[in-house]
């Protein structure tokens, strides 16, 4: 981390109105560099041209414009930052309007909304039917996605999709995950995990179903790399 600051009454020949940007310089670890600009700008195209010579190994979903001259939105896998071509910076922070509301968050929601679209739910542990769709990415060995399950197997209004990603800091929850995932009925082995009924006590025995690998694909496009999500 370079420096980190706060910026108000930022203003631009194309905004009349007051914008607040709380950001901090940031290095971001090196990746694999992909693309993409919207098409039919050339501000857009020379933006993501010089991000991509300026942070060549930096991975980008896409890149939009700003309110602020200069400064560009950048969609990566696991946030958005903020790109000045000029200056060579990134900045990493949350844009706001006068209202108090959160452009960074926005456009999160609308990439996450677009993974979504893209990922295979006939992969997920699906549990329930109810009319509102839950998608939850968990560790049975997550304290608070215990808590998180606890209170939605309590409503009949929701269908649950739950992929799983097992964290190193709970060495124990990689084979829970391949029980659930291997069992004859996965919902009544994800509900005993979670309950803590193998935390103390030694896992059936079972023949692994190979299922985990899917499902850390799917949450690696998802862009999570923590629970709960």
């Amino acid at each position: 981390m370079l420096n980190s600051c706060k910026i108000k009454n930022l203003r631009s020949h194309r905004m009349k109105s007051l914008l607040v940007l709380i950001f901090t310089f940031v290095l971001l670890t090196p990746v694999t560099a992909v693309m993409a600009a919207e098409d039919g700008n050339n501000d857009l195209a020379e933006a993501l041209k010089s991000l991509n010579a300026t942070f060549p190994t930096m991975p980008v979903e896409s890149i939009h414009a700003t309110p602020i001259d200069g400064v560009f939105e950048v969609v990566t896998p696991d946030r958005v930052v903020y790109f000045a071509p000029e200056a060579q910076l990134l900045f990493l922070g949350e844009l706001f309007d006068p209202k108090g509301r959160s452009l960074t968050r926005e456009r999160q929601a609308q990439a996450m909304e677009q993974r979504i679209e893209g990922i295979d739910l006939g992969k997920a542990l699906k549990i329930g039917t109810g009319k509102n769709t839950v998608i939850e990415v968990t560790d049975p060995d997550c304290p608070f996605c215990r808590k998180g399950s606890e209170f939605l197997s309590q409503r009949d209004d929701v269908t649950r999709y739950i992929f799983f990603l097992p964290l190193k800091m709970h060495p124990e929850a990689d084979e829970k995950v391949r029980f659930i995932l291997s069992a004859d009925n996965p919902a009544d082995a994800y509900e005993d995990v979670m309950a803590g009924r193998y935390d103390d006590q030694p896992l059936p025995e079972f023949r692994d179903s190979g299922r985990l690998g899917e499902h850390l694909q799917v949450v690696q496009k998802l862009g999570v790399r923590g629970t709960p999500k």
